[in-house]
């Protein structure tokens, strides 16, 4: 059975084909369909809907679509929605161009600029889950059907910034994976197996829900 991923994200893909591997997971680059959606929601929910809609209309088949991102609780869940096109403390939705700079310099600019906003003080740090520099990944993921039915699941995987670029660790994952610091595995995302991330992250969590909803789905029809 073939469902469509509202994304041309390969890592993304493949997180997905290991945890639904029932299924033929197809991205809109594999049948060289031109998919650039233009994300204007505020929550990540908004934006996974977005992406599944404007798939779905093109291909009139079950789509999955996803809106995930990195929240720092000293920044107040900054960059959140705009984790991809972050650029720093003067652009934290994007540059203005358009343009997106490279992820190891998105990584620089977040430690630094949690870094500067910790050293400047006045932020409550009781309700964080993991000390002074908490953060947590966030997905929401939708199952679409069709326009008026889907599903959707949202789930968080809790970590910390580490304190320093240099520190930096592991070769897995993507994206910020190699600064988000697991305490109880005293190891950043990036190092952990990519088994061990899907059990345990935010996307693989959030499958997983989904998974079970999908093969319902399917079974009734």
């Amino acid at each position: 059975m073939k469902i469509y991923l509202a994304s041309g994200n390969k890592n993304k893909k493949r997180e997905l084909s290991q945890i639904l591997s029932d299924f033929e997971i197809v991205t809109p680059d594999d049948e060289g369909i031109e998919f650039d959606p233009i994300e204007t929601g505020t929550t990540f929910y908004e934006n996974s809907l977005i992406k599944a809609r404007t798939l779905w209309n093109i291909v009139h088949s079950p789509v999955i679509a996803d809106d995930s991102g990195i929240c720092v609780d000293a920044l107040g869940g900054i960059p959140g929605v705009y984790s991809a096109r972050y650029a720093g403390p003067e652009f934290p939705k994007g540059r203005p161009d358009g343009k997106r700079i490279s992820q190891e310099e998105q990584n620089v600019f977040l430690i630094q600029q949690t870094n500067d906003a910790l050293k400047k003080g006045g932020i409550d740090t009781t309700h964080f889950a993991n000390g002074e520099r908490s953060c947590h990944y966030a997905c929401s993921m939708v199952f679409l059907v069709n326009p008026d039915k889907f599903f959707v699941v949202q789930e968080t995987f809790e970590g910390t910034l580490i304190k320093d670029i240099k520190d930096k660790a592991g070769t897995g994952g993507f994206g910020y994976d190699p600064i988000i610091f697991l305490p109880q595995y005293n190891q950043t995302v990036a190092q952990i197996s990519a088994e061990e991330k899907n059990r345990i992250s935010h996307r693989g969590k959030a499958t997983e829900y989904l998974k079970m909803l999908i093969y319902e789905y399917f079974k009734k029809n």
